[in-house]
């Protein structure tokens, strides 16, 4: 019998890299979406077989981290060998003006799914999708026995999660893993969050339908690699003979200008002559730089980045153009890499 997998967060960027990485290792995938008067789940329909189709070996429910009822009955019933807590109100700057939300879901969410797979005596192993923001001002190089100094709502609520898969791993004996991944992108990426915000605007204003991009803080320094690549670090962290917490990037740090920079030029457009500043989009407290230090990941889990930050950025703003292209066209328009 194939080994069921439990993922929330399933029609995110994430989600959907790790739900298809899984059906091409023989799992069955049960994903968890949530209500919305809007479809959401474009990023998995290439692989949404219909419940009913007898060769179906991808599910989803509806549930929600904020429900505790839910998820303990899903969990009940599915009785996965691993879940992957990839849910959460990941964005940053949103955090800012939503942080009890942010806090309810991101953080609090984690302690239900825990408690949820514990009161269904389910034995299985739980991935915690941790964040590079956690470490906030500390400086780099950060690895995991760098101290956290969150500086936003988010990191905050990022930081709880965290020690509570710890804690249920020594209280309780559960197989938790944290993966604390730094920033990594892709064309699946959320059209909100800076990178993809970027590559967007460049094929918009390179059709001549868009005039300006505006930014933030330009010199604000992350360590950026490639999202289908880190799912797989998700996964080895599972398979280990003991639970561990893995800091999982590339190891190099560029700023937003330098990504800025690269985007246009992949287009042969000077940046200057269309990038703004706008002040709303800084942060209340700045996370000035995020660069991780891979060498656990790399010596227990055998994983290293392949994609690195130039080629990140042609795959995403080529993406964007043949995404715009599409559209124009009238083609049906998928997110494909």
């Amino acid at each position: 019998m194939s080994r069921v997998a439990l993922i929330s967060g399933t029609t995110g960027q994430d989600g959907s890299y790790l739900s298809e990485f899984l059906l091409d290792k023989g799992y069955t995938v049960h994903g968890i979406k949530r209500r919305s008067s809007s479809f959401n789940t474009e990023r998995i329909d290439r692989v949404d077989v219909h419940p009913r189709d007898g060769e179906a070996r991808l599910f989803l429910h509806y549930s929600d981290l904020s429900d505790p009822a839910s998820l303990s009955a899903l969990i009940r019933d599915i009785r996965p060998d691993e879940i992957y807590n990839l849910g959460a109100q990941s964005h940053v700057r949103v955090s800012f003006d939503i942080p009890a939300y942010t806090a309810d879901v991101t953080g609090l969410g984690a302690l239900r799914m825990l408690e949820a797979a514990r009161a269904a005596d389910v034995d299985c192993r739980f991935y915690q999708a941790s964040s590079s923001e956690m470490f906030g001002s500390a400086p780099p190089p950060q690895r995991e026995q760098t101290p956290f100094h969150p500086r936003s709502p988010y990191a905050c609520a990022k930081v709880y999660a965290y020690w509570t898969a710890v804690n249920h791993r020594e209280s309780w004996d559960m197989f938790c893993a944290n993966g604390i991944l730094f920033n990594h992108e892709s064309p699946r990426r959320g059209e909100n969050f800076v990178t993809r915000k970027i590559t967007r605007a460049v094929a918009r204003i390179e059709a001549g339908i868009q005039d300006k991009l505006y930014l933030g803080n330009l010199d604000a320094v992350r360590d950026w690699g490639y999202a289908p690549e880190y799912v797989e670090a998700m996964w080895l962290a599972l398979q280990q003979d003991t639970p561990d917490d893995y800091v999982v990037a590339t190891g190099e740090g560029h700023t937003v200008r330098e990504f800025v920079e690269a985007a246009f030029d992949r287009v042969g457009l000077d940046w200057q002559r269309y990038v703004e500043i706008d002040p709303r989009y800084f942060r209340p407290a700045e996370v000035d730089a995020l660069i991780g230090d891979y060498t656990r990941a790399r010596r227990r889990l055998g994983w290293a980045p392949k994609t690195l930050f130039g080629d990140l950025v042609r795959i995403m703003v080529d993406a964007d153009r043949q995404l715009l292209e599409d559209e124009r066209m009238g083609r049906l328009v998928r997110v494909d890499r």
